[in-house]
């Protein structure tokens, strides 16, 4: 089944996830710290550490002192209360972790002057997610830490959505299809042309260019999907991801 064919379902899916988000879920855990969630703030965390691990180098901090300042820092996001004097309105996952990453900053800066800096337990271990590699492979320029914090938000918003359309297609058996149509969901034109393409796919090429509308129609449904993940309400959506797409373009 393509993921054109999913229309008919699709709207009442959407509106059910939109209901219960993972940031909603945590949000209205209130001061409590119930397992659900510590379970939702946990896999946001996994989904998101890159831009704060990320923002730790580019303060300028080595690969060693940045991946154990992101470490205790989940440590201390999923084992201590810090959503305490959080309020649901406007409380959107990216600021809250930026403004608390800057806050544990200044705080273990201060332990480390103090001398009691120690070791972490690493509740979110990054060892195995190579971020120094991951950091090495982008260009040096003057970006602020603040500023490129927001771009690598965005791109992992909109990674996160690619990875999951690409699942659906690879779990129907419709992986040659994403591989060859993926380069133009931005917009653009696929890289070859639709007759090529049609040859390839062993389709008419009319049934190639619906195949990339509906491609297209299901990457921006699933967007919206990853976005509500991290605001509190379906109406914030559409400013979350106009905001997304302006990080992106101030590159």
């Amino acid at each position: 089944m393509s993921p054109g064919d999913r229309d008919e379902g699709t709207p009442q899916s959407t509106a059910a996830e939109f209901t219960t988000t993972h940031w909603s879920v945590v949000l209205a855990a209130g001061q409590s710290s119930s397992p659900a969630s510590q379970a939702a703030l946990e896999q946001l965390c996994r989904r998101y550490w890159y831009p704060l691990y990320a923002y730790v180098r580019r303060r300028g901090h080595s690969p060693e002192d940045a991946q154990d300042l992101t470490q205790s820092f989940f440590e201390r996001l999923l084992e201590r209360d810090l959503l305490a004097d959080l309020r649901p309105a406007g409380a959107r996952f990216r600021s809250f972790l930026l403004h608390a990453l800057k806050n544990h900053l200044a705080s273990e800066w201060t332990r480390a002057h103090a001398g009691k800096r120690g070791g972490t337990r690493a509740t979110l271990s990054l060892d195995d997610l190579s971020p120094e590699a991951r950091y090495a492979q982008e260009a040096a320029d003057a970006e602020s830490p603040d500023a490129g914090f927001e771009r690598r938000w965005a791109s992992t918003v909109l990674q996160q959505a690619l990875d999951r359309l690409h699942h659906e297609h690879l779990t129907a058996g419709k992986e040659p299809l994403f591989d060859l149509l993926a380069d133009g969901l931005t917009g653009a034109a696929p890289s070859q042309t639709y007759a090529k393409l049609a040859i390839k796919l062993e389709m008419t090429e009319a049934g190639v260019k619906m195949a990339m509308h509906r491609l297209r129609k299901r990457y921006g449904e699933l967007l919206r999907l990853e976005v509500a993940q991290t605001v509190v309400t379906s109406a914030e959506i559409d400013q979350e991801l106009r905001h997304l797409l302006s990080a992106l373009a101030a590159k």
